[in-house]
């Protein structure tokens, strides 16, 4: 009998051609069946951004996909200039792996990607994650460039990686929490790394999360799918009110917002937030 992959680390990476004619590159592990999990990544972030520690919680039980989205990592082609775009190219991907339904875990430009993918194709998504991310329309969302361009420089003359700027409060705590979460995005997988993100790419992103920023909202109340809503208390990319905002106009959602922490903190939190990601995603 074939034992599944449980370590994300371990995961062979794949590729598929799409019905777009676009040949996504992706992971897959965890047991096989059922529902799968598909994660959809953060701004500039390849397959070897995620987690290993949230993902392979998730993978625990339930078979978990993350894939490069077009002009990302190794999969080819150009970056598309909207969220909307991407999300159909998100689309494209998961029907040409013959999935009818998926479960949806989400952070920051991937949470904006799944709502988009759920506007369009409502029925594709059963259970959904948000971390980190803003509805479309939310407020000072447009000006996510300026943080970002800022944190690049500061972690380029301290030689650190800009998600430890960007995803950390710079105390005591956050800066022992960024090393952490930076050692175990690059440390745990040596060999196979994925492609880089491409300059002109990760630019093109910027240009789509301020449209998303300053486009028409969406009707949250329209969103069905039981969803989990998770950030820490001092995003600067994403305000974390926006967090709030999705909470209350999502019907039954859950709402978890991690004290003294920043964009990314469910992975300053993961000992709590990664079995209650688990855990809600098998209910």
């Amino acid at each position: 009998m074939h034992t599944p992959v449980t370590s994300y680390a371990e995961a062979p990476t794949n590729t598929i051609t799409a019905s777009n004619g676009v040949a996504f590159v992706y992971r897959e592990l965890g047991p096989k069946g059922g529902i799968p999990v598909v994660l959809f990544v953060h701004l500039a972030a390849t397959l070897d951004y995620w987690d290993p520690l949230i993902v392979d919680a998730i993978a625990k039980d339930r078979h978990v996909i993350a894939f490069d989205q077009r002009g990302v990592g190794a999969t080819a082609g150009e970056v598309p200039d909207t969220v909307e775009a991407m999300a159909e190219d998100a689309y494209a991907f998961i029907t040409a792996l013959g999935f009818d339904q998926v479960d949806v875990f989400s952070f920051s430009l991937g949470g904006m990607v799944a709502q988009a993918l759920i506007a369009a194709h409502p029925d594709l998504v059963r259970r959904l994650v948000l971390t980190g991310t803003g509805p479309k329309g939310g407020k000072d969302i447009d000006k996510v460039a300026g943080p970002t361009y800022l944190d690049i420089l500061r972690a380029t003359l301290t030689r650190s990686d800009p998600r430890e700027f960007l995803f950390f409060n710079r105390d005591k705590v956050g800066k022992a929490a960024a090393k952490a979460y930076v050692e175990r995005t690059t440390g745990a997988r040596t060999e196979n790394r994925d492609a880089p993100m491409k300059l002109r790419g990760f630019q093109t992103q910027l240009k789509a999360i301020k449209k998303w920023g300053r486009s028409t909202p969406h009707d949250l109340s329209k969103l069905t799918q039981p969803t989990l809503i998770a950030n820490g208390d001092n995003d600067r990319m994403v305000p974390s009110v926006l967090s709030e905002d999705m909470h209350r106009r999502i019907p039954g959602s859950e709402l978890v917002i991690y004290p003294d922490s920043g964009h990314g903190g469910v992975f300053q939190f993961h000992e709590r937030f990664a079995p209650l990601a688990a855990a809600f995603l098998n209910r």
